[in-house]
């Protein structure tokens, strides 16, 4: 790295990737706390001699020799380091002052530091303790998909074959004269790809994409027992739920029992495309829900959400991620985190092709709500969708009527929604003059502080960096606030506070 390039990284400032560090004759010990959560995330590089704010300060340049040697000692010391992580170093002329840029690549192993794990998230080095956090970086490092583990002692008896009727009528729906339509049950399963050998052990049997795909419920929650789909209504009643299905049947199943469900809350509205009349919101729904059910972690002991709350809908699910942060439909690399399943699903005509589903809500959530969605990827993948609701209408009144419904939903009087849930939990404020109680609390957090950063704000306000970044995002939409200057040194400017602003 040359001068031009550091000055473009100074610029953009820290990130998930990035951090600056001072340096006096020996790296503090927040350098080797980024080294292990650079090391369990993505990898990144630690620019020595630079303040928090890009300002160049500079190493000692007669340490230099001392700094690198002291770097490449602690990594390697065993009580310090569990596992020691990879690091280069290179020096950087800059103004006439030394940087020293430490390049940490992304392990293989999850890394502690003096006992301690910690992950990358945003700009921030975070301690990680919760075993499901921890259960999480490990599927990260996974060289391997899950979907392909064998189960050499499952039978054919233990699969809803039943169901395979209906998968041949929707494959040749898809595709007239599809093969599978000729094909024998366990022809299909093969050529599916459920049934075949791990060639890194060589087993031979059903694989774990066949037991969600077909497995009988009870296999299922055996082999996956944290696999499950909460869909839940919180319009009305904000402290707990107006309606909410628990699904664990199979991936084809839940599908259809998910949309149904999310198309008894969701106004319909309707757009012509060509000569033809097209549902946004039945082709948004259609795009989450697949998405919750193809590109989730099933070995993974977070359960998936299908949340429809005031602002619009919102989904969540375990994510085995190479990229961290918002999705931009200009610069979206689709990579499939679940092939064998996501294959299955186009046969059968609930999915396209890799990437289409993210074209589709960006192409659809402009005439369905007005606005772009928004699509985080990490440990946890989130997505979120605006809705406009019917004017002055609550949730059973949006909801359109079914006579005999024949998908069961659960009205547990005595159930808790999981309090250490922040999204399920998130409650919608009520508005002060026609502006949300967070937004009037982040107007009120810009006007003491313009420079107040996302990690502030979401500190002062007990919620995530993403619903921080969320909700700012949508206020510069809505014209109430303004911002000057990068997102790492500019400031807020607050441009409006009247409600016209806000519907």
């Amino acid at each position: 790295m040359n001068a031009v390039e550091l000055a473009a990284v100074l610029d953009r400032g820290e990130n998930i990737s990035v951090e600056f560090k001072r340096c006096g004759a020996q790296p503090e010990a927040d350098v080797f706390e980024t080294v292990c959560s650079f090391n369990n995330r993505f990898g990144g590089s630690i620019f020595l001699g630079v303040l928090d704010d890009g300002t160049v300060e500079g190493a000692n340049e007669g340490q230099a020799v001392s700094i690198e040697r002291n770097l490449v000692n602690v990594v390697g010391n065993p009580k310090l380091f569990n596992v020691a992580p990879a690091i280069e170093t290179e020096r950087i002329e800059y103004d006439g002052k030394l940087v020293i840029r430490v390049w940490v690549p992304a392990g293989p192993a999850v890394v502690s530091f003096k006992h301690v794990i910690y992950d990358r998230v945003a700009d921030v080095d975070r301690r990680i303790t919760s075993e499901t956090q921890i259960a999480q970086m490990h599927i990260r490092k996974q060289n391997h998909f899950s979907e392909q583990r064998v189960y050499r002692y499952l039978k054919p008896s233990d699969f809803r074959l039943d169901l395979l009727p209906r998968v041949r009528k929707m494959a040749a729906l898809k595709t007239p004269g599809h093969p599978w339509t000729e094909m024998d049950d366990m022809e299909l399963l093969r050529s599916a790809d459920l049934y075949g050998v791990n060639y890194d052990t060589g087993e031979e049997g059903f694989n774990l994409a066949a037991v969600m795909l077909l497995g009988k419920d009870e296999v299922i929650s055996r082999i996956a027992p944290a696999y499950r789909t909460d869909a839940i209504v919180r319009r009305e009643n904000l402290d707990r739920y107006d309606d909410r299905l628990i699904v664990t049947t199979n991936l084809i199943e839940a599908q259809s029992q998910v949309s149904e469900f999310a198309k008894r809350y969701l106004p319909d509205r309707f757009m012509l495309e060509g000569d033809q009349t097209v549902s946004p919101r039945d082709i948004i729904i259609r795009e989450l829900v697949s998405n919750l059910m193809i590109h989730r972690e099933f070995v993974s002991p977070y359960p998936a959400k299908f949340l429809i709350l005031n602002d619009g809908i919102h989904t969540e699910n375990a994510s085995k991620a190479i990229f961290q942060g918002q999705l931009a439909i200009t610069s979206f690399k689709p990579v499939s985190k679940n092939p064998f399943i996501a294959k299955f699903f186009r046969n059968i005509g609930l999915a396209d092709e890799l990437g289409s589903g993210m074209r589709n809500l960006y192409k659809y959530s402009k005439p369905y709500s007005g606005k772009d969605p928004v699509l985080d990827d990490g440990d946890v993948f989130e997505a979120f969708v605006p809705v406009r609701w019917v004017e002055g209408t609550s949730a059973k009144d949006d909801a359109p009527t079914h006579d005999g419904d024949e998908h069961e939903t659960v009205h547990d009087h005595n159930e808790q929604v999981s309090t250490s849930d922040e999204t399920v939990n998130e409650t919608v404020s009520e508005t002060v003059n026609g502006i949300p109680e967070r937004e009037q609390r982040l107007l009120e957090l810009i006007r003491r502080n313009p420079s107040l950063t996302y990690r502030q704000a979401a500190t002062a306000l007990d919620v995530s960096y993403t619903t921080v970044w969320r909700t700012l995002h949508m206020m510069r939409e809505d014209g109430l606030i303004a911002r000057e200057g990068s997102d790492k040194r500019g400031k807020w400017r607050v441009l409006s506070v009247s409600p016209s602003s806000h519907q």
